[in-house]
């Protein structure tokens, strides 16, 4: 499981290292993401990018509303370091990046007129309560648009590795923080619906998830997801001849979603349209 501290520490470093693969790999989510936010995006007042990481969703959000003020709100130094650099390098009003826990951010920068997040809400250790914060901070009708991985066996980076390591995930009782908590739609609205958010929509999307490209897809693939995602703590914790061999299998499962120059694995998600309730 993934917690504040890993955040925080390693896997943040990790993240921030990698930051332009891991925005190639969700870019055609982004995609819907992006255009569901400026749908319901209000011209002015006050947003908040929960978990804004590289600070992708940020950028987009404030390139399609110049009038909205956008603070994002992330737990890893490197990761805020990186959404200001992008910030300063595109120029105009940009952005605000804050290094902290987002509902800490909420309390203290609110009220609010629009929440979003790209994969950043999965990881509260009591969801009613963290959205509860949210809501406490919410003009009446703000909004809010996320979104969060569907269903693990709907996406094939976690089931290459589940092959490759050939283990199957250990079942999950109850919620537990990750990237596949938000999965399941009935538990998430009940989730919200106790934390004072009424649901406007979830729609379930599917989307190329790229994971290598250039003259040797396969290669850039292994090599990033012996970085990000379920294969890489398998292969961190194996021992060099297991190791090898995770790879082999993980190389020949790879192989099988080449297509030219790219390795595009499918990946599925819901994407989020919530309203403060009264």
């Amino acid at each position: 499981m993934t917690g504040m501290m890993d955040w925080q520490g390693r896997v943040g470093d990790v993240w921030a290292a990698e930051w332009r693969r891991t925005d190639r790999s969700l870019a055609d989510l982004s995609r819907h993401l992006d255009a569901a936010i400026a749908t319901v995006a209000p011209e002015q007042g006050h947003a908040l990018d929960i978990g804004s990481g590289a600070g992708a969703t940020s950028l987009a959000l404030r390139a399609a509303r110049p009038g909205l003020r956008v603070t994002g709100a992330d737990l890893s130094p490197g990761l805020v370091e990186r959404a200001r650099t992008r910030a300063v390098d595109g120029g105009g009003d940009a952005p605000h990046f804050i290094c902290d826990d987002a509902l800490v951010v909420a309390e203290r920068e609110g009220p609010f007129d629009l929440f979003v997040s790209r994969h950043g809400v999965m990881f509260f250790p009591d969801p009613v309560a963290a959205f509860t914060r949210l809501r406490s901070t919410a003009h009446d009708g703000a909004v809010m648009v996320f979104s969060c991985f569907d269903d693990r066996a709907r996406n094939a980076f976690a089931t290459v590795a589940d092959e490759a390591l050939g283990t199957p995930p250990t079942p999950v009782m109850g919620y537990q923080p990750g990237p596949f908590a938000f999965a399941d739609r009935d538990e998430v609205e009940d989730f919200l619906t106790r934390s004072g958010w009424h649901t406007e929509s979830a729609t379930q999307v599917s989307f190329d998830y790229v994971t290598g490209e250039g003259d040797d897809p396969v290669e850039d693939a292994l090599s990033f997801l012996s970085r990000i995602g379920p294969a890489a703590r398998g292969l961190a914790e194996a021992g060099a001849d297991e190791r090898a061999r995770i790879e082999d299998r993980l190389r020949a499962a790879l192989s099988r979603y080449r297509v030219g120059d790219q390795v595009t694995l499918p990946g599925s998600a819901w994407i989020w349209h919530l309203r403060a309730g009264a």
